[in-house]
């Protein structure tokens, strides 16, 4: 896999081990990062800044080559006071601001479907602005299964649709599973029907909805901030 730009390249550094080769522009001017790559004896290749950019998007003149993204068991979530579920998104800029979002409220653990979703790729990466490296992620077959794990485990399961109640009304409990519908339709029939409890932002103009990503945001920081 192909990851871009310096924010990504600086989140990698703490395991570097996973970054096999990089591509650098011959204008690429970060010492710092230079510095890094050399005295890690990181494999490297200067290129011409033309080809560079013709390898992929605003990359500022760094590529990394790195292996897939390693996905974790929704097991090991288990022990967590807080978890992060996506139902089937598509968007992979709202999944990568979804888990930049996660990581600067501290939350480590999202489970993800494998099927009719996005997992991670190149653009989540590099939308996430490298907080990939902080989160993990789950990848797993069947999500009304997962949230019935989990409620096995004591967790208490918040859906967010349009119809829920106040999310400033909303009483937490003390280990939390939470829902972010897709960007279109929301939650699927049956996961919304299997949440213990809907919670939703009022609306107060004329547009009816957020987007994903940014809704994800509201409800997250007033959740760590309870």
């Amino acid at each position: 896999m192909k990851v871009y730009g310096k924010n990504v390249f600086n989140e990698l550094k703490e395991n570097y081990q996973k970054i096999k080769r990089v591509y650098l522009s011959n204008n690429f001017k970060d010492k710092e990062i230079i510095d890094f790559i050399k005295s890690h004896k990181i494999s490297y290749e200067i290129m011409e800044a033309l080809k560079i950019k013709q390898m992929g998007g605003n990359n500022q003149g760094i590529i990394m080559l790195i292996d897939d993204y390693d996905y974790v068991p929704a097991e090991n979530f288990y022990q967590e006071n807080i978890v992060l579920m996506l139902d089937h998104l598509e968007d992979p800029h709202n999944m990568g601001a979804i888990i930049r979002t996660c990581e600067a409220a501290g939350i480590k653990s999202i489970i993800i479907p494998k099927d009719r979703s996005v997992t991670i790729n190149e653009t989540v990466y590099k939308t996430s602005s490298g907080a990939l490296a902080n989160v993990d992620i789950a990848l797993v077959n069947n999500l009304n299964k997962t949230i019935n794990d989990f409620k096995n485990k004591g967790f208490f399961v918040y859906g967010t649709a349009m119809d829920g109640i106040n999310y400033k009304k909303v009483d937490y409990a003390s280990k939390v599973l939470l829902v972010i519908g897709n960007e279109g339709k929301g939650m699927s029939r049956l996961i919304k029907e299997n949440c213990d409890e809907i919670i939703a932002i009022p609306m107060q103009g004329k547009v009816n909805s957020l987007n994903a990503s940014v809704a994800a945001g509201i409800v997250i920081f007033d959740l760590v901030n309870r």
